[in-house]
């Protein structure tokens, strides 16, 4: 009993200082800039950076905003610090848990280590060897599902929730997390007003849905364009036809972008925030890729790639200060070879 009461004091002496906001409330620009001035005591705004060679080839003036700057790699940190700092700040809980393709678990993993609790992160099998070391790394104790895709993971998270004490932080539903990815809205906005579009890609989709309820309440004329993969396309299905559409496979190189079965509240959001989402193929996924490396110097892996794919292939129309969100660059050896073999 004493174990349990020192570890709710210690809790409560990180999380006094917490914004407790109401949970379900829409995510308006106050949660926002709550959350934005969180943050800032973690992390430094990330930077804005042209693109010479991305302006000369479209002819538009393109920008990188680089998430890869993060502690872990992508921009997964902010919605994961968020999230479990406004869960904390309800109650005491012993151990966080998620299911991941990577990203999402090292910014659990990361977040946990911070605010001094266990972390336990569900991985589909053979998963990004990258990823998986940089949660180990941690410290947060992983288990591989069976299957290869979140499905299994998330079964997996799910059952193991139930015990008390025990937090799943699910980043495809919970209602504070959002708020983290929607700082990076307002940190364009701030870096650069002309903004005409943000490019974003799309997994989960708390990415978009964060940006785009920043950027359309601050400045409702920027365009939001989302990037999916060819070969896991259900949200850009459900975008179109405006309701829940899953896909059987979604075996894409893309791993941060690898969802097939959408969330229906999930769908709504997009469907009302997001102006066009477009796809792009593994080839131009790998071109990305190598061009960001060797042209604009920026190592970014698929998911992170899949704005330039967008932009290069000429998907979508977004005006004359288009912003990439290069969104992770943990990408694994394997692809990185297959990227530059491209060149």
């Amino acid at each position: 009993m004493g174990t349990t009461d020192g570890r709710a004091a210690s809790q409560d002496r990180k999380l006094s200082a917490f914004p407790i906001l109401e949970a379900g409330r829409p995510l308006g620009v106050i949660t926002i800039r709550e959350a934005q001035r969180f943050l800032a005591r973690y992390f430094v705004p990330t930077r804005l950076v042209s693109a010479p060679f991305l302006s000369q080839a479209t002819g538009r003036n393109v920008y990188l905003k680089l998430e890869t700057e993060l502690p872990t790699g992508s921009f997964k940190v902010r919605g994961a610090f968020w999230a479990l700092a406004q869960r904390m700040s309800r109650g005491p809980i012993r151990e966080v848990v998620a299911c991941s393709t990577g990203n999402h678990g090292a910014a659990v993993a990361y977040a946990a280590k911070q605010f001094g609790i266990k972390a336990k992160i569900f991985l589909p099998a053979n998963c990004n060897p990258v990823k998986r070391e940089r949660i180990s790394g941690l410290g947060a104790a992983i288990v591989e599902s069976g299957g290869g895709d979140l499905a299994s993971a998330f079964a997996l998270a799910a059952e193991y929730a139930k015990q008390p004490g025990v937090h799943f932080l699910n980043d495809a539903t919970d209602a504070d997390l959002p708020a983290g990815p929607a700082t990076i809205g307002c940190e364009i906005l701030e870096q650069l007003p002309e903004t005409s579009a943000v490019v974003v890609p799309m997994g989960d989709t708390a990415l978009i849905r964060g940006i785009a309820a920043a950027a359309k309440q601050i400045a409702p004329k920027v365009k939001i364009v989302g990037v999916q993969a060819e070969r896991a396309p259900a949200y850009y299905l459900s975008w179109k036809e405006g309701k829940t559409v899953g896909t059987e496979r979604c075996d894409t190189i893309a791993d941060g972008l690898a969802t097939r079965t959408p969330e229906a509240a999930n769908v709504r959001d997009v469907k009302s925030l997001v102006d066009d989402v477009v796809l792009v193929s593994e080839e131009q996924l790998l071109r990305a890729i190598e061009t960001l490396l060797l042209e604009e110097h920026v190592l970014a892996e698929p998911a992170g790639a899949a704005t330039t794919a967008a932009l290069l292939q000429g998907g979508a129309n977004c005006g004359d200060h288009v912003v990439l969100v290069v969104s992770g660059a943990n990408i694994s050896r394997e692809v990185l070879k297959r990227a530059i073999g491209n060149a």
